[in-house]
């Protein structure tokens, strides 16, 4: 556990009588992306608030860095990054302005944060909006200013919260590759989110939560491994046609799931099994053979029903 730059054992929250997070565990390794996934009301934030060191724990043994959140707060924070799940920048301030306040508010010297800022603004590829206000931008460009202004006193654990929610592919794919680079230099993140295929590519290793509770621990290799299957056929149906079809498709698949338009057979052969259904008279609309999702294992785990 040396190497762990948050350890939490039998980690609590509660809000009067509701128990968000019900005693969980979590040990987070230096230089990792480490992903917190979980339906609406999970306990994600809960948590992710707790490690911030913004909301105090109700019960169980939490560190931050080495330290104590309950008595070392301000020294903790100083030495996190936060990109909070709603963009909070001040709209009436220039891109660079919004930098240099922030970077103020950690005792940085005037000539300190402008060097750090033209820093970030070329590694977010902001530099020819600097003067802009931030009203301004887009929705992807004032994400990437967040997180440049998260990183602006160089901390060695960053806290993002859903960093990539509204975003099209394009600046998806830009703040991947800026998350890849600030691992590569050693910085540990921390990221909620609810795209799967996200998690896949930047978690080393992650955690499902449901109901307060931590459900499933691994790489997303090892819990499609160990949840799934290695291939998924889905056969699509008009709707309704599908009924009665999974009875006699059960035998070709560990797991045969029915949707309104469609049957999902999980299966370690996707081909062999859309030929055995052939073969049995079904005959649905079209038919694909996939590998196994992060999605298929999110769903088995906290189901299809929507949490609000």
């Amino acid at each position: 556990m040396s190497d762990s730059l948050v350890q939490a054992r039998g980690l609590r929250k509660r809000f009067g009588a509701f128990e968000a997070v019900r005693g969980i565990d979590i040990d987070v390794r230096a230089g990792e992306v480490f992903g917190f996934l979980g339906p609406n009301g999970a306990g994600k934030s809960s948590t992710m608030r707790m490690i911030g060191c913004v909301s105090p724990r109700s019960a169980g043994e939490l560190q931050i860095l080495g330290m104590d959140p309950d008595t070392d707060g301000p020294q903790i924070r100083a030495r996190l990054g936060v990109v909070p799940q709603q963009d909070n920048l001040d709209v009436e301030l220039s891109v660079r302005d919004n930098l240099h306040v922030y970077g103020r508010y950690f005792g940085m010297s005037r000539a300190a944060v402008r060097a750090k800022a033209a820093e970030l603004l070329d590694f977010v590829q902001l530099t020819d909006r600097a003067v802009d206000p931030v009203e301004q931008l887009s929705g992807g460009m004032k994400r990437r200013l967040t997180i440049a202004r998260s990183m602006i006193n160089d901390p060695e654990l960053m806290l993002l919260d859903e960093p990539t929610t509204g975003l099209d592919p394009q600046a998806r794919h830009l703040l991947w590759d800026r998350l890849f680079q600030l691992r590569q230099r050693g910085v540990t993140l921390i990221i909620t989110t609810h795209y799967m295929d996200e998690a896949e590519q930047l978690c080393d290793r992650l955690v499902v939560m449901d109901d307060g509770l931590i459900i499933a621990e691994g790489s997303a290799r090892e819990l499609i491994a160990r949840y799934s299957t290695r291939e998924v056929l889905e056969l699509r149906f008009t709707p309704g046609a599908q009924h009665g079809w999974g009875a006699t498709l059960d035998v070709l698949a560990q797991r045969v799931e029915e949707l309104p338009d469609r049957l999902l057979l999980y299966t370690a052969d996707g081909d062999a099994a859309l030929a055995a259904a052939h073969q049995r008279g079904v005959r649905p609309v079209s038919s694909l053979v996939r590998r196994s999702t992060l999605e298929d294992v999110f769903l088995r785990l906290t189901g299809r029903s929507l949490v609000d």
